[in-house]
């Protein structure tokens, strides 16, 4: 085993390091930590909690992990944060933990970038290859899936899902649940389409690209019917596209919030929260 821990570096009894972790300066951790083999903490980093870290993860100077949510129904119980391998947390990063009325969680998968002072706030669930740009924030018990971008100084609204692939604009305030694929903007954010760039960049099939466009514009663009059926409509000619089976079974696992919709659809067409 070889552990490089600077000896300004304080770290309590209770903490678990794998091989090959490097702690570096003026870091303190302490509680029910464990860190995975390959992680390096450059310098000041604070961690405590009931906290886990997967390998080869790179965190930053000032980053907090695992300190008690900002959540004033918090009582202290001893609820987790999961962070999984390969991840870069940048300087100031702050991550909670859990709480009693979520599970008990705050989750985060591998490959994710979270730039300088990005949020994680209680009971987040983050995918994977998720990138959050700087100051973007995330309020209790998001959800985020795999492969998403949040623009900087963006801000997602507790128990808002935000669906794979989605992209969020820079200074965006997102109060509904965003569908897989979908791409998001304004100061209360509206759905204003496709995130097509992403989907050319992960080399989405082109047949299945041009599916997934037409779905979205019978649901969102065009106005026979009422949504249901134009819902019913998307399903019938497009079941054999597995893209857009994603974004019918996303609008109908109906979360706490209602749907995000362009600006000019009716919101009260929108699917409601359940």
């Amino acid at each position: 085993m070889s552990i490089g821990v600077h000896p300004t570096a304080v770290i309590a009894p209770t903490v678990k390091l794998a091989a090959n972790v490097n702690v570096g300066p003026y870091c303190i951790i302490d509680g029910e930590v464990s860190i995975g083999e390959g992680t390096e903490l450059i310098s000041h980093v604070v961690i405590s909690g009931h906290t886990t870290i997967g390998k080869n993860n790179k965190i930053f100077p000032f980053a907090s992990l695992g300190y008690a949510p900002q959540d004033l129904k918090y009582k202290g119980e001893k609820s987790k944060l999961t962070i999984g391998n390969n991840n870069i947390i940048r300087e100031y990063v702050t991550m909670n933990p859990g709480t009693d009325g979520g599970g008990m969680i705050t989750s985060v998968g591998d490959n994710c970038l979270f730039m300088v002072s990005t949020h994680v706030a209680h009971d987040c669930r983050i995918g994977n290859h998720v990138i959050m740009a700087n100051n973007a924030t995330l309020g209790g018990h998001v959800v985020v899936g795999d492969h998403s971008i949040l623009g900087g100084m963006s801000a997602v609204h507790q128990f808002v899902r935000i669906g794979p692939y989605a992209i969020i604009g820079g200074m965006s305030g997102v109060e509904h649940d965003v569908i897989p694929y979908g791409s998001v903007m304004g100061e209360r954010a509206n759905l204003a389409g496709l995130n097509l760039v992403g989907l050319k960049r992960h080399n989405f099939n082109r047949d299945n690209i041009h599916a997934l466009r037409n779905a979205y514009k019978m649901l969102f663009e065009e106005e026979n019917g009422t949504l249901a059926e134009r819902i019913l409509g998307v399903r019938k000619e497009y079941g054999d596209a597995p893209e857009v089976m994603q974004v019918l079974a996303f609008m109908d696992d109906k979360g706490s919030r209602s749907l995000c919709v362009p600006k000019s659809f009716s919101r009260q067409d929108a699917p409601q929260a359940a």
